[in-house]
């Protein structure tokens, strides 16, 4: 129970929680300097723009209506007897706000002024409207281009180094997150921050931009209707900073749940072939449906927070309509207000009640945005086990001196070890054999040969030098590894046998195919070594995908050499070709072998023989039969007949006795 509390804390503490994601995110805008200012340029001319066609109309309007009052009232001028007109004169001009010192003549031309500019006003205001929307329509879509390249820049860039950080980060990270929730990350979260940088970033800035104009419009244009106005934008402000901090927490449980639900997706794809052999599918199934419940269950509940949001400010946006209706009507009766201000103020009101909208959709993409970059960062920030020293050494060719020194492992840092004060040497160009139950930390063992992990107490050391004081690349370039669990890539076998040596012939290639006895099946295929294997070597049997991940590791013509239970997929008549030609090929390397048949194992120089994670006993078969009773059982239960098994067994388990 503690061993467990222990795991649990030391999971919580090397996993710490990234934040301000969303800024680092878009800091790499900055790795493309003049182009990511494009789009921000191209919006403020297209925003300047749009805050000037109120304008023109307004101008359309008062031309409209000083032309049709102009004619009106010369018609009615007219009309007008002479010696009435000077007496009515100081209420007309008043009516008309036209200085009251005009006289009858000078009103005449006044007006006859106004009725032949109209036209003129007319047409220059409605070119101009047409310009300013060329303008904005032209600015709009370069700056929505350069914003959807600039986007697709960054997500790029976030995804190379998300995938590079994933290859090096240590196998401790890997054992303790699923690949799914990595695969949500590179996907699914990159392109909601694509998306708030490529959109929601270019509308926020550009609905500041919209909203500052207006505004100092609006109090340079009408005073008294300015104010009226402004009561709305704080409390709009409020709302939507206090929505935005319940949102973003719920969009982060939302990416979770996205992230369980491809786990469970990724799980089930990958072991299609279990599922079915065993008809768990509506098992799997209702686990599908669960994780899908849960995540349809947190969508509804952010909908659910923004669904109140909407109708509120709604609400708000409203109220302040009504009031700005009232106050500018009162000018409109006093006749303060002209119908093409009106008109224009009624625009420009739009342009501010239209960003403060705009900023539900923006907080909504924010959000999630701000949620999915914290889980990015929070893999770019992972620090792995496994890193070069400073001051990290290149290996120079190896001699194949292997040591052990009372290594000690422990996964995660804590629990119970592993491996315990594990101490051997292995003299270059030894085989060394381990041997043991399942469990016992044969795999582990070469597992710390390449540094997959780094002991917690101890040392290993090749040629003297201790793993640790050396770089991981040139180390792991000179140890050739045939794994318990055969991994192939999509591709042709060629490719996949050239796997670590890209540049190696079809001859080189060949060579190796035949001395893991893998080159007759290939070319029993109609395209040889062009056969394409599928996806994790799918139409390879499991023997012959052993036999091409042999070949690999031996093309690298390595020093040191790992074999994990690599025989265990092929029959005898194919273990006795590839032992045959591993006999061969390990003369001169240092080679650990993991072998479920001691058979297989006799001829090596050293056996270890492990139990619950420590060396119970080691040395060449001829004396580990004569003097260590639990390798002579391991021996005799595999080679000898099951009557005769028994009775060794009694008779090991008594020289156990005695020897205790």
């Amino acid at each position: 129970m503690q061993a467990t509390l222990t795991h649990s804390r030391t999971r919580r503490r090397e996993r710490p929680k990234s934040k301000g994601g969303m800024k680092r995110a878009i800091r790499y805008l900055a790795n493309y300097r003049r182009q990511a200012a494009l789009p921000y340029v191209f919006l403020l001319i297209a925003t300047l723009s749009q805050l000037a066609v109120p304008r023109m109309i307004r101008n359309v309007i008062d031309a409209v209506t000083s032309g049709y009052i102009a004619d009106q009232m010369l018609q009615a001028l007219e009309k007008i007897p002479a010696q009435f007109l000077g007496a009515s004169l100081p209420k007309i001009l008043e009516a008309l706000k036209l200085p009251a010192a005009l006289t009858a003549d000078q009103l005449k031309v006044q007006l006859e002024a106004d009725l032949n500019g109209a036209p003129q006003a007319l047409t220059v205001a409605l070119v101009s409207i047409v310009i300013f929307a060329v303008l904005r329509g032209v600015f709009s879509f370069l700056q929505a281009f350069w914003a959807e390249k600039n986007s697709q820049a960054v997500a790029y860039d976030l995804r190379n180094d998300l995938y590079a950080k994933i290859q090096n980060l240590s196998f401790s990270y890997h054992d303790k997150n699923q690949t799914g929730q990595l695969m949500i990350r590179a996907t699914d979260d990159v392109e909601k921050v694509r998306l708030f940088i490529g959109q929601g970033l270019l509308q926020l800035v550009g609905a500041v931009i919209l909203l500052g104009g207006t505004v100092i419009i609006l109090f340079t244009s009408n005073v008294a209707l300015a104010w009226t106005s402004m009561p709305i934008l704080p409390i709009a402000i409020v709302l939507f900073a206090v929505f935005a901090s319940l949102a973003q927490p719920m969009f982060a449980k939302v990416q979770q749940k996205l992230s369980a639900l491809n786990t469970v997706l990724q799980e089930n794809l990958a072991g299609i072939k279990v599922i079915k052999a065993f008809t768990r599918e509506k098992e799997q199934q209702k686990k599908f449906h669960a994780a899908a419940d849960a995540t349809m269950e947190q969508s509804i509940a952010v909908n659910r927070l923004f669904t109140f949001l909407f109708p509120l400010v709604f609400m708000v946006a409203n109220l302040g309509q009504a009031a700005i209706l009232y106050v500018g009507g009162k000018q409109i009766i006093v006749g303060t207000l002209t119908l093409g201000a009106w008109q224009e103020f009624s625009m420009y009101l739009m342009y501010l009640f239209f960003p403060i909208m705009m900023f539900g959709m923006i907080v909504t993409q924010m959000g999630q945005a701000a949620a999915s970059a914290d889980r990015i960062f929070e893999i770019l920030d992972a620090k792995s086990d496994i890193t070069d020293k400073p001051n990290a050494v290149k290996l120079p060719q190896v001699k194949g001196e292997v040591k052990f020194e009372n290594v000690t492992f422990r996964y995660f840092g804590g629990g119970d070890p592993v491996l315990k004060n594990v101490t051997f040497d292995a003299k270059p160009g030894e085989a060394i054999a381990l041997l043991g139950a399942t469990g016992s930390g044969k795999t582990t063992i070469i597992n710390m040969l390449p540094r997959f992990y780094d002991p917690s107490e101890g040392r290993i050391t090749i040629d003297g030098l201790d793993l640790r004081d050396i770089t991981l690349d040139s180390l792991r370039s000179q140890i050739g590894i045939v794994l318990q669990e055969t991994t192939l890539f999509s591709g042709s076998i060629r490719d996949n046998i050239a796997f670590g040596k890209p540049d190696a012939t079809l001859e080189e290639i060949q060579k190796a195919a035949q001395a893991a006895a893998a080159h007759d099946f290939i070319l029993s295929f109609p395209e040889g070594y062009d056969t394409h294997v599928g996806e994790r070597g799918a139409t390879l049997s499991g023997g012959q995908k052993q036999r091409v991940a042999i070949a690999r590791a031996l093309l690298l013509n390595p020093r040191i050499l790992i074999l994990d239970d690599s025989t265990s997929s092929v029959d005898l008549t194919t273990e006795a070709q590839i032992q045959s030609a591993l006999d061969t090929l390990m003369k001169g390397r240092t080679s650990f072998v993991i072998a479920q048949r001691i058979s297989t194992v006799i001829n090596a120089d050293k056996i270890l023989v492990l139990d619950k994670g420590e060396v119970v006993a080691q040395g060449k078969h001829a004396d580990l039969m004569e003097d260590e009773p639990i390798y002579a059982e391991i021996y005799n239960s595999q080679l000898l007949p099951e009557s005769q098994t028994s009775e060794v067994s009694k008779t090991s388990e008594v020289s156990r006795k005695v020897t205790l």
